[in-house]
């Protein structure tokens, strides 16, 4: 039986312009990939003419490939000499499962290869024009899930963070940001959601923890959402501005 190798690939939040050089080169090269719903299209162009695609798409709510059939997807075509890539939104290790599928190939005996990827935790913030941190302001961010498989979050752990990012909060906004109320954070904090951030789709709801996710309904904001939490958020409407200006400068020169 031959061994080929497994290599876990973050594919970033969504731009294809946020892949990184090692993905790209991994994807020319790759005899499968097995890629998930978050992942761009464009970035699938990457992969070799005659490589197999393999779909192991996951969405909350929706159509669902087991995990335990992902990771004997891996570990089959690995045992057929393969070289496989394991397509990842954002990054492997940040809530995408990366360390049980490495734990299930190391157990199979297969070969690894971790490759990380940009965050959507700070990416789908950033491209909102939210800087995660900032100096004078908060000096700290955490990353947390709404959706966690028997276990509630630690909300009075989240409601201190300086800035809380949550991914998975689409559907739980209005539970997330009543909890966090509930430990103690201001209900006027500066809050907000993007919705499929660095997609040509992003969109933001900016609002205050109170107000947040009535404003997210109203405006049928769908998945994949991050909410926001945090006086950084003020910051948003100031850098977009000056981030929009600088394009329009950059397109106006492209022109002359």
């Amino acid at each position: 039986m031959i061994n080929g190798i497994v290599y876990l690939v973050g594919a970033g939040p969504g731009d294809p312009g946020l892949l990184t050089l090692r993905a790209a080169e991994l994807l020319r090269e790759a005899d499968t990939v097995v890629y998930d719903r978050l992942v761009h299209p464009d970035i699938l162009r990457h992969a070799r003419p005659h490589a197999r695609l393999i779909f192991a798409g996951k969405s909350g709510g929706g159509e669902q490939v087991a995990q335990d059939e992902i990771n004997a997807t891996l570990i089959a075509q690995a045992r057929l000499g393969r070289r496989v890539v394991r397509l990842k939104g954002g990054d492997p290790f940040v809530f995408g499962r990366g360390g049980e599928e490495a734990l299930e190939l190391a157990a199979a005996g297969i070969p690894f290869e971790v490759v990380p990827g940009v965050s959507s935790g700070v990416a789908a913030p950033a491209a909102a024009g939210i800087p995660v941190t900032h100096r004078g302001i908060s000096a700290a961010v955490t990353f947390a899930t709404a959706s966690l498989s028997g276990a509630d979050p630690d909300w009075d752990h989240l409601s201190r963070s300086p800035t809380l990012v949550l991914f998975m909060a689409g559907k739980k906004l209005a539970e997330a940001t009543q909890q966090l109320i509930n430990r103690g954070r201001s209900a006027s904090t500066p809050t907000a959601v993007v919705e499929a951030g660095t997609w040509a789709h992003q969109r933001v709801m900016q609002g205050t923890l109170a107000t947040v996710a009535r404003l997210a309904d109203e405006a049928e904001l769908g998945t994949p959402a991050l909410l926001v939490v945090g006086d950084v958020v003020a910051l948003r409407e100031q850098l977009a501005q000056l981030g929009a200006k600088a394009e329009a400068s950059r397109a106006e020169e492209a022109y002359s």
